[in-house]
């Protein structure tokens, strides 16, 4: 394939997906969580992760000690609002039955499941071997993974994780085409570069002739 040919391509979406940035993310809460759909639940998840991740991490909590603590200092203000309400004709805290939404929490849970299956599975699918540059290229992706993951701590990590998830879902939908054509230029020079490998190095690597077993 020319370079002239690879300049006709039509451009696509990124991925190769067919479908909107909403519905690949699932379609459902989940989905309106992490593109900002809405901002009072993303915005209060988001304040809710820094505080932890400040709490762990600059302050060095122990995790046993500030539940401890968490949950003393709810107790006691629960005590006071109960008892004040007894002297003060205020209105008595109403405790609810369930904290977290079943309904949420199974949501949130069947979309990591699938996502993870999803995402062992092409993992599966490529170490097969059937698409040699992509395996190269997953190949060395988890292996800078693997060294920008030696700087960080777990929770340093997983928080890193949770503000890509929070915002670059939400910058690609509001980019989106932006993005879809610099990555379609960079996808295309990434084939144009590999080609010259393929025909100038791999091409060039002698090969012992195949030779028919003797029956």
């Amino acid at each position: 394939m020319s370079d002239s040919e690879d300049e006709t391509i039509p451009r696509g979406k990124l991925f190769g997906r067919q479908r909107s940035i909403h519905d690949v993310l699932g379609g459902g809460k989940v989905a309106d969580v992490l593109l900002w759909k809405k901002k009072n639940v993303s915005g209060s998840l988001s304040i809710g992760m820094t505080v932890i991740w400040f709490l762990f991490e600059v302050v060095e909590y122990n995790f046993v000690t500030l539940f401890c603590h968490f949950s003393i200092t709810a107790m006691l203000m629960v005590f006071i609002w109960c008892t004040g309400a007894d002297f003060f004709n205020w209105n008595s805290p109403k405790i609810p039955k369930s904290i977290l939404d079943g309904q949420a929490f199974h949501e949130v849970a069947s979309a990591f499941h699938e996502r993870f299956n999803q995402a062992l599975s092409k993992l599966l699918d490529i170490a097969c071997g059937k698409d040699p540059r992509l395996f190269i290229l997953t190949v060395v992706s988890l292996y800078i993974l693997s060294v920008i993951g030696s700087y960080f701590t777990f929770l340093n990590f997983l928080y890193l994780v949770f503000v890509c998830s929070q915002t670059l879902p939400f910058l690609y939908d509001r980019y989106e085409e932006e993005v879809d054509e610099y990555v379609g230029r960079l996808f295309r020079q990434a084939k144009k570069t590999y080609r010259r490998f393929d025909s100038r190095v791999l091409k060039m690597i002698p090969r012992g002739t195949v030779k028919d077993k003797v029956t």
